[in-house]
Order: structure tokens, then C-alpha cells, then sequence
């Protein structure tokens, strides 16, 4: 596949910020180039096209794949795989916050219970006790109002997120 200027210039930038968002940059840039990919990519398609070894791009895919926004597909007469990224961008949003969640939030919150449950027990300073309690508070507030956002149909998500100053409005807080 022949990269554009433009193709190439998102490519790169969405790798540099996936190492911002703690992500391998060529993760990311695989990523990228297969969400604009018109067809399914095989990956020594994707290593030329990003001038990236073979294993990388092997270890990559299986990255995005364990992550659900990119999965195998088989084109008719090519016995290798080919990948593809989700297209829907909100779908691909909350796949990501998901997984996210799965392996940061929801391990903290699980530590914090533990921590706090054995602060009290070993006679913890009260500090400590009281810090721990209200971070764990702050993160199952949000634990439980992300659970009622992805209940939210996509349009209803998108309606409610363009609301933004609005709601701020309906509440008498300004904006």
C-alpha cells in the first residue's frame, strides 16, 4: 500500500500519541494505517508499508486484537490472514475504555478495597484511612457512572456528549 501525505502524516502522529497514551508506537501505527486502509491488510503488507519488521508486526496485531479493535478476516483466494480495524469510532471508543477499565481501573479499585479493608484491621492512621477511602469513593463514583454511559445507545452517547455546556447550564452551574 502507497501512503499519502496525509496517510503518512495521521500514521506517524497516531503513533507518537499512543507512546503518550502508553501504547508501543508501532502499535499504534498499525492501528492507523489499518483504520484507513480501504481492504484488509496481510501483515507483510503492513511491514512494507510501514518499513517495520515481520515479528513486530506480528506482536503488534496480536496486541491490537487482545485490545478488540482489530480481528482477522480471510480474503477469498489468499490463504494468509488479513487485518482490519473497527471503523465505527465510537464502537472502537468504548472497546478501548473497556479494556482500559479491565486493566486499570477495575485491579485499583480491587487494591483499594484491600488496602483500606486492611488499614482498618491493622489500626492504620486515620490519614491514611480517610485518603484511601475517599480515592476509593472517587473511583467506584466513576466506576458506576461510566457502567450507566456504556448502557447508553451510540446515538444517545453522541447526543449527550455534544450536550456538553448545556448540561452545565440545566444544572445552574454556568458555561
Amino acid at each position: 500500500m502507497r501512503l499519502s501525505g496525509v496517510q503518512e502524516k495521521f500514521i506517524l502522529h497516531w503513533g507518537e500519541m499512543g507512546a503518550k497514551w502508553g501504547i508501543n508506537r508501532t502499535v499504534a501505527q498499525i492501528h492507523a494505517l489499518l483504520y484507513l486502509a480501504p481492504h484488509p491488510l496481510h501483515a507483510e503488507e503492513i511491514a512494507t508499508t510501514l518499513s517495520v519488521a515481520r515479528s513486530n508486526v506480528s506482536t503488534s496485531l496480536r496486541e491490537l486484537q487482545g485490545w478488540g479493535i482489530v480481528k482477522v478476516v480471510h480474503v477469498l483466494g489468499d490463504r494468509r490472514d488479513h487485518f482490519e480495524s473497527m471503523s465505527d469510532v465510537w464502537e472502537m471508543f468504548r472497546v478501548v475504555l473497556d479494556e482500559r477499565k479491565r486493566r486499570e481501573i477495575d485491579p485499583t479499585l480491587q487494591m483499594l478495597r484491600e488496602c483500606l479493608a486492611q488499614a482498618e484491621k491493622g489500626k492504620e492512621d486515620a490519614h491514611t484511612r480517610e485518603r484511601l477511602g475517599t480515592m476509593l469513593n472517587f473511583l467506584e463514583t466513576m466506576d458506576q457512572w461510566y457502567e450507566q454511559l456504556r448502557r447508553l445507545p451510540t446515538q444517545a452517547l453522541v447526543k449527550f456528549v455534544r450536550m456538553g455546556g448545556k448540561v452545565l447550564k440545566t444544572l445552574g452551574l454556568g458555561a
